[in-house]
């Protein structure tokens, strides 16, 4: 699933790519994608507006169109925002298509075709925006925040992490890599650490999503893979069984809410 650094680049690079530009038409190739609402409202709402801004919040895109229509996408498990230089020519796995003026177009791509595509009222946005956490690169979350939202738990540190209502964005590849970084066993409580452990998952989250910002945004392809290209260090994701990169000991994999959890149960504890 697309984590936050994934959903980050995407607006991104939508930003650079698409703002400005005036909206010819747009197509939903699959109706599910937006509904309860009907396609042919967004395609009506969408045509000929202006693309003013898009944006991110936690996991959530918003494109934001002149005339005060918006946009919320989610990507889900497999989704994918994009432009293309033809908005004729895109894949199979095309759910919806913007085309510009420019003749390039905005493309909506979702092998799983899970995501969502709807407009949202002013309303519908402060719901989204209110039922979310912190941002974890926002200034205004310190460390004394962190502490005290974390000392109203009693979750497992990965379950707490994954909760969006408590720190928005993170996912199960950058939540394993924060805590490994920080020596925390994801099976301990929330409120049972120690001040030395809060101020270490503080900083380890802060130090993963400032690094995966950057890698994901110079070599982002796909949601929930790391790319080639990228140099984000992925120590514990995925290596079940293999020797952990400090002491050796074996990456273990157990199950945490309904996700894998991959951990070092020697530097871990």
């Amino acid at each position: 699933m697309p984590e936050m650094p994934e959903v980050d680049a995407v607006a991104r690079r939508l930003r650079e790519n698409a703002s400005g530009e005036k909206v010819k038409s747009l197509k939903v190739l699959r109706p599910s994608m937006c509904r309860p609402q009907r396609a042919e409202d967004l395609e009506e709402a969408a045509r000929g507006k202006t693309i003013k801004t898009i944006r991110r919040r936690g996991k959530h895109l918003f494109l934001e169109l002149s005339g005060g229509v918006t946009f919320h996408a989610h990507l889900r498990m497999t989704g994918n925002i994009f432009t293309v230089p033809d908005s004729r020519f895109h894949s199979v796995n095309a759910r919806a298509v913007f085309s510009l003026a420019s003749g390039r177009g905005i493309v909506f791509e979702d092998s799983r075709a899970l995501g969502k595509l709807q407009l949202a009222s002013a309303v519908d946005i402060l719901k989204v925006e209110d039922s979310l956490g912190w941002e974890p690169l926002d200034e205004a979350f310190t460390l004394e925040e962190f502490v005290s939202i974390a000392r109203t738990s009693s979750k497992p540190a990965k379950i707490f992490l994954m909760d969006q209502s408590y720190v928005a964005g993170l996912g199960n590849i950058y939540v394993a890599e924060a805590l490994f970084r920080a020596k925390v066993d994801p099976r301990k409580p929330m409120k049972n650490l120690k001040p030395t452990n809060l101020g270490r998952i503080y900083d380890s989250i802060r130090g993963v999503m400032n690094e995966a910002v950057e890698s994901v945004y110079s070599a982002y392809q796909q949601p929930g893979s790391i790319a080639e290209g990228e140099i984000f260090p992925v120590r514990v994701y995925d290596r079940e069984g293999k020797p952990c990169l400090i002491c050796s000991r074996t990456i273990r994999r157990i199950p945490q809410g309904g996700r894998s959890t991959y951990f070092c149960p020697g530097c871990q504890r």
